[in-house]
């Protein structure tokens, strides 16, 4: 054992930890997934950008998640008979880790209802070189916004394929040339680039200091 690793982490040690984050699309077949390095430093508002960047969704709806019971998203006055949830902004990532792997209930679009399951594994330090989060992998189109849920989703597909469909017509022209079967990566790699230049310029505070 060195010097340097029975000292406490250093600022700069916490900021370049990392997780392996997994998002999956519940009862999607075949599954729609996805695999993202994350700085643990992230608040879970900033998980839910990732979230979002990542599977292609636009962020126009409520979310939240669920960690052992515990809800959190965005500040609410109101949880119409519910218990409010946690400020998602205030709790961080490395916060809510433990040993093993982790597993976060996320709901996004509570009239859709699209339900995620996040696990993260695999927690150590990153590589400073790398700007994070980054895109590691992943399966097929985010499904569009607003088409009614996982089974509207399919109901939808279903419709486009069947000429003789009444809603044939004003799907296809809806959906225009959207592939389920296509992911492009490159807009999730600009946005993910986008958190990442955040985190550069935290960081640059943090070693300057």
């Amino acid at each position: 054992m060195t010097a340097r690793s029975m000292q406490r982490p250093t600022a700069i040690d916490s900021f370049t930890q990392i997780a392996t984050l997994r998002i999956d699309l519940k009862d999607s077949d075949p599954p729609i997934w996805r695999q993202v390095e994350v700085p643990t430093s992230i608040t879970l508002k900033v998980l839910h950008d990732i979230v979002q960047a990542a599977m292609g969704w636009f962020d126009y709806h409520l979310w939240e998640m669920v960690i052992d019971g515990q809800a959190y998203g965005i500040p609410m006055d109101d949880g119409w008979g519910t218990p409010l949830p946690k400020n998602a902004s205030r709790v961080r990532l490395r916060d809510i880790l433990a040993p093993g792997t982790i597993r976060i209930a996320y709901s996004y679009d509570f009239g859709d209802d699209w339900q995620h399951t996040l696990t993260l594994s695999d927690v150590r330090q990153g590589d400073p070189a790398i700007a994070y989060p980054r895109f590691i992998a992943g399966e097929r189109n985010c499904p569009p916004e607003d088409c009614g849920g996982i089974s509207g989703f399919y109901e939808m597909l279903d419709a486009r394929s069947d000429p003789a469909h009444e809603e044939h017509a004003d799907i296809c022209r809806w959906l225009e040339d959207y592939d389920p079967e296509e992911l492009d990566i490159f807009p999730i790699q600009v946005a993910l680039g986008r958190i990442a230049a955040k985190r550069n310029a935290a960081a640059k505070r943090i070693i300057t200091k």
